[in-house]
């Protein structure tokens, strides 16, 4: 038997086989990102939406002029439970990069403010509510904005 021969078949098989695993951990990596890329656009187009869903609610409270401010307080302080925010702004915490969660930790605040303003017996007429409103829009604009940078950059590698 020529040595030389079992040794190319030899080397040929182990180059298949590294060719054939490679592949596959490459592929199994980006089907891995992939997954990621759509859990994260999902959880933040979930987060954006429980952040508009309480930013409508205060806005409500605001206009509610009829209303008794005792009853006003209790509405701004129910559309934070209600709007789901909380729960998933700590799914954004552990799952986003920093500069998304910094974003989403100011337009929470930002909110918040709105709301314990609202809770004081603010009404959409008080200028304290219009800096308050001016101050979440921009804050929101901003979390949007990373949002879709996050989403729209190259994944990351990972040493």
């Amino acid at each position: 038997m020529d040595w030389g021969t079992l040794a190319s078949t030899a080397t040929g098989g182990l180059i298949g086989v590294v060719s054939t695993l490679s592949a596959e951990w490459f592929r199994t990596r980006r089907d891995r990102e992939s997954a990621d890329h759509a859990d994260r656009r999902r959880l933040y187009g979930e987060y954006l939406a429980a952040l508009s869903r309480t930013r409508s609610e205060l806005r409500a409270t605001a206009r509610d002029t009829a209303a008794s401010a005792e009853e006003r307080a209790r509405r701004a302080l129910d559309s934070f439970h209600t709007g789901g925010a909380y729960e998933l702004r700590y799914q954004v915490a552990i799952t986003a990069p920093e500069s998304v969660v910094a974003a989403s930790t100011e337009a929470f605040r930002a909110l918040r403010d709105m709301r314990d303003l609202l809770h004081t017996g603010a009404l959409r007429t008080d200028p304290a509510y219009a800096a308050s409103r001016d101050r979440w829009e921009d804050a929101f604009a901003e979390l949007r904005a990373r949002i879709r940078c996050d989403l729209v950059r190259p994944p990351r590698r990972r040493g």
